[in-house]
């Protein structure tokens, strides 16, 4: 039986002079779900489309299940891709275009689709280019869901959805893979409202990986120190700092640290508030180029 995991070593990506990502290394393990963040143009779908095999590396290698990918059926029928698609010149009809999309997946389960269309409410005798953007969002999620392909990515699978589809969509993501465990990576700017769903992060940033963590561990080495502004300045000396606010004579300055438990518990002896960051929070202060004052 093939194991499905990813290795992915020294990868970069070159369109002409432009550098879209810049030797980045990583693994993904069987049964995570990964969450994919990083800002306008970091190289989120570039990467997205190497690991679908929908061009070729400029240098380094992937391997899926040991193998490479490209061009390699064996393995690509076992990878799902969903991303953005432009339907306006597709006439056939929701039914008859899901099951020409879904003929080459072996793990495609035509029963758990029925059920996803009749919990998403997708119109299947509808033409797909007349449905609502919404409504092809829906079409390709259920398509990526029901493949149950071993590799699932989800590249802003949102798209168009109003708010209780997209929690419809969580909720199956986070049920079906309790049952078969797959690999799936969601490329999101929703942080904030899909973290709960993430094993481990990715964070790119200009073309390169920033981040690649634990969701758990990634948040907890980031808190907000709160208190006089003499106080928490002298606190903080020698702290990695990653953002500041001041209002009066209070401040509040965002640090990351490994070791954040002992440097929490010292605060506190110093009569600092201690507060949590959240991963959207993290996020924005680690990718900003700004230098923090």
């Amino acid at each position: 039986m093939m194991i499905f995991d990813i290795e992915v070593s020294h990868l970069s990506l070159k369109y002409k002079k432009f550098e879209a990502l810049k030797d980045i290394s990583f693994t993904l393990e069987n049964g995570k779900i990964y969450g994919l963040i990083g800002r306008n143009g970091a190289g989120k779908t570039s990467l997205l489309s190497l690991l679908a095999s929908l061009r070729e590396a400029s240098e380094g290698w992937i391997k899926i299940a040991g193998e490479n990918p490209f061009e390699n059926y064996k393995i690509m029928q076992n990878v799902t891709f969903v991303h953005e698609t432009n339907y306006t010149e597709e006439s056939y009809k929701v039914q008859k275009y899901i099951a020409l999309a879904t003929q080459f997946y072996p793990n495609y389960n035509q029963e758990y689709a029925d059920y996803l269309i009749k919990r998403f409410k997708l119109p299947i005798n509808k033409p797909v280019n007349k449905l609502s953007k919404g409504m092809q969002s829906v079409m390709d999620v259920i398509i990526g869901m029901a493949s149950r392909a071993p590799i699932t990515i989800f590249d802003e699978a949102y798209l168009g959805m109003d708010a209780p589809t997209r929690k419809i969509f969580y909720q199956e993501v986070l049920e079906d893979q309790e049952k078969h465990p797959r690999i799936i990576i969601l490329s999101t700017h929703l942080v904030s409202e899909m973290d709960f769903l993430f094993d481990e992060v990715l964070i790119l940033h200009n073309g390169s990986l920033l981040v690649k963590e634990d969701y758990e561990t990634l948040v907890s080495r980031g808190a907000t120190i709160t208190g006089l502004t003499s106080n928490v300045d002298a606190f903080v000396v020698g702290k990695r700092i990653i953002g500041k606010q001041q209002l009066g004579n209070t401040k509040a300055v965002t640090i990351y640290e490994e070791n954040m438990d002992k440097i929490e518990e010292e605060a506190r002896r110093n009569g600092l508030t201690v507060g949590p960051i959240s991963l959207q929070d993290l996020f924005i202060y680690l990718t900003d180029d700004e230098e923090v004052a």
